[in-house]
This record gives C-alpha cells, sequence and structure tokens, in this order.
C-alpha cells in the first residue's frame, strides 16, 4: 500500500513509519518540517509540506495521528486554541482533500484518546460507555467528529482512542524516569484514579490490524486489558526500578500548579479494548509489570 501518514514524526508515528516499511510498504509524512522526516521516520520515507503534492499520487490509507501534545503546558486560552487547530481543523483539512481527490483512499484510521470518557471513576469503560463532559471529552469528540466525515466520501473509517503509550525514549514515561529512579516517585492525588495504559508495540499492532482487516470500521479502544490504579501503577514502576515509590504528590499542589491541565492527572479511565479484542487482535503485551520491563530493561 501507499499510505500518507500525519503526525508521522511523534513517538507513535515514528515507530509505525518502520513497521509499514518493514512491511514493504510505501510511506508518506505530511509535516510542518518534510525536510526532517527522513532522518526522523526512515530514509525511505517521502515528507510532504502540503497535501497537494500527493494529488496526483496515487494513495491507499490515511493515517492521521496528529496533535500537539495535550499535557506538557498548562490550559491557557491560547494553547486551547493550538490543541483544537492541531487536531480538529487539521482533520477537517485532511478529510476535505480527500474528498477532492479523484482516485480516494479506501480507509482513514484516525486517532483520538481515552480522554474521550472523561472521568470514568472506577466503572469499567467499553466504546459503547457514554462520556464525562469534560473538556478533553469536548476535544476529542470534535476531533473524531471531524473525522467520520470522511465516511461519507465513501472512505473507510476507524478511530482510536489511545491510552497512556508506554515507550523507550520518549512519552509521558519518559517524564516519569528520573524522579522515579532517585526514589522520589508515587501515587498522584488519591492514587484511585485509573491509567489505560498500552504498549507502543500494541499500539503500532492495533493500527496496522485495523489497516489490514476491510471489515473493521467504528470507535476501537488502544488500552491493554488490565488497566490499573495510579497507585498500582507507581508500585510498578516502583519495582520494576528498584525503587521506593511512596512519596504522594498532593492533588492540591498539582491544581495549583497545572491548573485546569491538574484534571488529567487526578481522573482517570478504566478503559477495556472489547472491540480490538473482538475483531481477533491479540496483545502482545497485556500486564503491566511485564510492559514496564521490556520498556525499561529491553530497550
Amino acid at each position: 500500500m501507499h499510505v500518507l501518514l500525519t503526525g508521522g514524526t511523534g513517538l507513535v508515528g515514528r515507530a509505525l513509519c518502520h513497521r509499514l516499511l518493514a512491511q514493504g510498504h510505501q510511506v508518506s509524512v505530511w509535516s510542518r518540517r518534510p525536510e526532517q522526516v527522513r532522518a526522523l521516520c526512515g530514509s525511505e520515507v517521502r515528507g510532504v509540506g502540503r497535501l497537494e503534492q500527493l494529488d496526483a499520487v496515487p494513495l491507499d490509507a490515511v493515517i492521521n495521528l496528529a496533535g500537539a501534545p495535550i499535557a506538557d503546558r498548562r490550559w491557557t486560552p491560547q494553547r486551547k486554541a493550538q490543541l483544537w487547530s492541531s487536531r480538529v481543523s487539521l482533520t477537517e483539512h485532511l478529510v476535505d482533500w480527500m474528498g477532492s481527490l479523484k482516485n480516494r483512499p479506501s480507509v482513514m484510521i484516525s486517532g483520538s484518546a481515552v480522554g474521550w470518557y472523561g472521568d470514568g471513576g472506577e466503572a469499567e469503560l467499553t466504546e459503547d460507555s457514554a462520556a464525562n463532559r469534560q473538556y478533553a471529552h469536548t476535544l476529542c469528540d470534535a476531533w473524531e467528529a471531524a473525522a467520520r466525515r470522511a465516511s461519507s466520501h465513501g472512505i473507510r473509517v476507524c478511530v482510536v482512542r489511545t491510552g497512556l503509550v508506554l515507550a523507550p525514549g520518549g512519552g509521558f514515561l519518559q517524564r516519569l524516569l528520573t524522579p522515579f529512579s532517585l526514589g522520589l516517585g508515587g501515587p498522584i492525588g488519591s492514587g484511585r484514579q485509573y491509567m489505560s495504559w498500552i504498549h507502543i508495540e500494541d499500539e503500532v499492532g492495533i493500527i496496522l490490524h485495523l489497516l489490514h482487516h476491510p471489515d473493521c470500521k467504528g470507535i476501537y479502544n488502544a488500552t491493554a486489558p488490565e488497566p490499573v490504579t495510579n497507585k498500582t501503577f507507581s508500585r510498578a514502576l516502583g519495582r520494576t526500578l528498584h525503587r521506593p515509590a511512596f512519596l504522594p504528590v498532593p492533588g492540591i499542589a498539582l491544581k495549583a500548579a497545572l491548573g485546569e491541565m491538574s484534571v488529567l492527572l487526578l481522573t482517570g479511565q478504566r478503559v477495556l479494548p472489547a472491540r480490538i479484542t473482538e475483531a481477533g487482535y491479540s496483545f502482545r503485551h497485556a500486564a503491566l509489570e511485564a510492559a514496564l520491563d521490556d520498556v525499561i530493561n529491553n530497550h
């Protein structure tokens, strides 16, 4: 296939590029910095700065993973505008462009996040569950709606609601390693909020499964089948690093430091990958401690 990827220079995008190339696919990446694409994604990957560069190029699939990081700074009005533009507006533009093509791709796989569910408490959440309407839900819901518009152009659409990605050399885990390695890690707030996580190999595996199975469409949770509480996650990370993990981070301190964005850390979702399991996907990393050990000690 010829696959167009957005967000290709990000954590998941880079891993996905290498897997696509290994499977013999041709990959193009739409990027604000196309000159950096080959260095980050592989020498065989084409970087394009404008979609129009691909107008005359046959395209089989689009994988849309673009989006500014949601948890790297306070949610000021300016930051919220960037988050919206990099997800919703970009996806709207991408879908309009696909609709203008004479030969359209057959499938679009588009990113979303478990933040769509809002604060789920201790309830088990599947793709059929309702949402608690918070800012993350509003953002993800508009993002998903923009992607679903591609179906009106005869394109099969899959939306992937991703949890916290465990990966070597980046992502949220990388930010935890220093304090936990120093024995300064511990639960956040009450520690009872659930963390729905996924190993990057399974994140990429789920996307490829959806790509290669034409009967798959709609919403899919990309989370490991065993979500855990923040307290359990903290203890597991401490054991993996052979360090204590008992120093709590008070919720009131996070609210003061991060403002509205603190809700991402103080609330959570207990998300289950019901539909992708029903679709026949088999997880390589289903247990947290084994997944942490693989990411931290085997890479």
